[in-house]
Parts: structure tokens; sequence; C-alpha cells
């Protein structure tokens, strides 16, 4: 059993993605900060959600070198709460570099760079904030084309994380997850698996990568689903404004107002309650960017989905093409 899947706590973690940072890839996520996006405002927001968060039961938490300031926001909160190391477990990831100097309007977010140079830089940012806490470090979205997959350097400075308590891992994004995530299961360094961990996308929308998933955790991987609620598309927000790109179609609004309806959730409890009813799920994240989203995402927890629940909501389900597609065109707002 994976530690993660071995904590006696919520299989709903959090990530931090809209909390360290004022510009991210959601709707409405402007709406979510009515105090300012000033760095005092969010570290304060992100302080609120994570009180919140961990009082719901949620002992798992998601960041990255790239979430702004996320992972320093993370490590004030965890020290001024006096959370025992033990009792939780963090994730970080590296490769990408934040560049948008807080800007929601920049240019460019983010620089990504998969190389040994990187990770020597920012594996000692992230060790020296979250120490003793960080029990998974991810390559950040690695792709095809990643010089990852070559660079043997790299990939014994990534094998060697397990002697220092942290297992590697990597997380995933675009149209061909699946085919990453099988190239990396056969990746090994001396005879041992590079990786032991994998975040990938997983939603109602885009459920591509799951047979993937499941060889992974038949392999004893920690498997981390996020974008569950992808990018607000889930959400009320994604059903009821027509008019905002990533608005749902009328026969998938038809079809998950239908089993909201006879469950008597929201949207995005439905979705992650979707999420965490797969067999290969150890830890299902909320992206919340304020409490009551994360509220409302937790009564997921107590969401019971049939197998005819299930199969009645893989209609909402888009080719990967189309999906990524419309997942490109989202603001950061």
């Amino acid at each position: 059993m994976s530690e993660l899947s071995a904590l006696p706590a919520s299989r709903i973690g959090l990530g931090m993605a809209a909390l360290g940072r004022p510009g991210y890839i959601n709707l409405g996520h402007a709406q979510d900060l009515p105090a300012g996006h000033g760095a005092d405002d969010m570290r304060r927001q992100a302080f609120e959600v994570l009180d919140a968060a961990y009082a719901g039961g949620v002992r798992s938490f998601d960041v990255a070198r790239s979430y702004g300031r996320g992972e320093e926001f993370l490590a004030d909160w965890l020290r001024e709460r006096q959370v025992a190391a033990g009792s939780v477990q963090v994730g970080s990831k590296w490769g990408y570099t934040y560049v948008a100097d807080w800007q929601v309007q920049a240019l460019q977010h983010e620089v990504k760079e998969h190389s040994l140079r990187n990770f020597d830089r920012q594996w000692p940012q992230t060790e020296a904030l979250l120490g003793g806490w960080l029990k998974v470090y991810l390559a950040h979205s690695v792709t095809p084309d990643s010089p990852l997959w070559t660079d043997r350097p790299l990939q014994d400075r990534l094998a060697r994380l397990r002697g220092l308590g942290v297992t590697p891992g990597l997380s995933l994004s675009g149209p061909r997850q699946g085919e990453v995530l099988e190239q990396a299961l056969e990746l090994h360094l001396n005879g041992e698996p590079v990786f032991g961990a994998v975040q990938a996308t997983w939603n109602l929308l885009e459920p591509s990568a799951g047979p993937a998933l499941l060889a992974a955790h038949e392999a004893g991987w920690q498997v981390v689903l996020k974008e569950g609620v992808a990018n607000g598309r889930l959400t009320e927000r994604g059903m009821t404004d027509s008019g905002m790109t990533g608005a749902l179609q009328p026969r998938q609004t038809r079809t998950l107002q239908a089993l909201c309806q006879r469950h008597g959730a929201a949207p995005d409890a439905l979705a992650l309650a979707a999420a965490l009813a797969q067999p290969f799920a150890h830890l299902v994240l909320s992206g919340a960017s304020t409490t009551a989203h994360l509220a409302s995402n937790l009564t997921a927890l107590r969401l019971n989905l049939s197998a005819a629940d299930l199969s009645e909501l893989e209609q909402l389900k888009e080719t990967p093409a189309e999906y990524w597609q419309t997942r490109s065109r989202l603001a950061w707002n």
C-alpha cells in the first residue's frame, strides 16, 4: 500500500494552483478574489482555504515551483499552524518557472525546462521551504518530447530522491497522457523504476488516461487525479453560462443536471465523486480557491455513485483532441 493511500484522512487533497498566484486557467477565477489579488490578499485567502481544508479532514496538499508563491504560502501555513510532518503529505513539482511577475494579463506565465540544471536549481528551493513535509516530487507536465527521457544523469538524480524519503514522479497534461505514462512505466535505471507516482488529468470530459492510470496503480504507483472539475467546466458556471468559453454543450448539461437532481448534489461534487470512484485513484485534488468551493467539493465524499450512474456519466466525455483544444482556449483570469 502506498504512503498516500495509507493516510487515515480524506481522499480529497487540495491543489494550490489557484491559491499561489493571481492568474489561473479557471472559469470566473477573478470573481473568486473579492479582496484583491495582491500578494498579502492571496496569502490570507490561501490560509483561509488551507484552514478550512484541514478542518474538513484534508491531509494532502499539492503545489509547484510555478504556482507563484504557492510553496511559500503552504510552508508558512504548515509552520504557523504547527502541522506535524508525519500527519500530512505534501507533493510539489519542478520543471516550470513562474515568470508572470504577479500580472494576470502577462504574455507568458510559465517557462518550461526539464533539464538537470533546472532540477538542481529548483529542488533546493522546494526542499528549503517544505523540508520534512514533502513526500512526492513530480516532473511537471511531462510530454513525449521531454528531454527527461534521454537524460540519464537527470534520471539518476530523480531516483536518488527515494533515499531522502521522497517519491519521484511525473505529472501529465495533453491528449497523449496515456502514451506518456506507458513510457514512464517502462523507464528503469539500474533495474529499478525511476518513477513511483503520477498526477494526471482525469474527469468526466477527459477520461482517456484511465487504462494507463490503472496500469500505474497495479504497478504500485501513487495515482493522483487533477482537474476533476475540468477547470470549472463541470461546475454551475460551466452549466449555466452558455456564452462562456468552455461552457458545456446542451446534451452534456442535460445529462449532468439529471444526475445532480437524482443525488441532490452540485455538479462539482458529482464530478469529483466520479473521479473518486475510479479503481486507480488514490487521491483526487480539489482546486478550490474559496472556502465555499471547497465545502461543495468535499460533499463528493458522501456520494455513492452506482455503476449505472457512472455509465450514464460516460455520455459527457469528449475526444481528447476536442477537450484539450477547448482547454487551450480558456483564458487566464
